[in-house]
């Protein structure tokens, strides 16, 4: 799976307005634009189109104005990488642009079928498991984490 610029921003733009988001169930405070840019230090020309695609799928809301701004729609326990990943890109995982379930492959290659499904099963059980609230708090599922965990993990091949 190849993470592109756009998702990284996206999820670094949604860990910024979860730092912002409260904990006393008080409104969000909007943040500009320009203040997550800086903070993240994302193109701000650039996080605009992400910030877009963030509130068509209703991820993040914002007003115009003074003092408007952006703010996450839910509460960051409730979004996980994988909304903002479809947000941003489209599904987890596809294949020329269709869903694994969805391939016609002939028989003798159904094995392959399976293989596209067991690998978008994987990016899930990462991807859904893994809030903004995790992200914000520094820490990650234990099942998660564990993934990280051995040496091969971080081994470029």
């Amino acid at each position: 799976m190849r993470i592109t610029a756009k998702v990284d921003y996206g999820v670094r733009a949604a860990i910024e307005l979860a730092r912002a988001y409260p904990t006393d169930g008080s409104r969000p405070t909007p943040l500009t634009r320009q203040a997550i840019a800086e903070a993240q230090d994302i193109p701000s020309k650039f996080l605009e189109h992400i910030l877009a695609d963030l509130k068509r799928s209703q991820i993040v809301s914002s007003v115009r104005g003074a003092d408007g701004g952006y703010w996450l729609h839910r509460p960051p326990e409730e979004i996980t990488m994988a909304d903002i990943i479809r947000a941003a890109e489209g599904p987890l995982a596809d294949v020329r642009g269709e869903r694994p379930d969805a391939l016609d492959y002939p028989e003798d290659l159904a094995v392959l079928q399976r293989a596209w499904i067991a690998l978008r099963a994987n990016l899930r059980a990462v991807l859904e498991h893994v809030t903004l609230a995790d992200l914000r708090d520094g820490r990650l599922d234990p099942a998660v984490d564990l993934l990280a965990e051995p040496d091969d993990a971080w081994v470029i091949r």
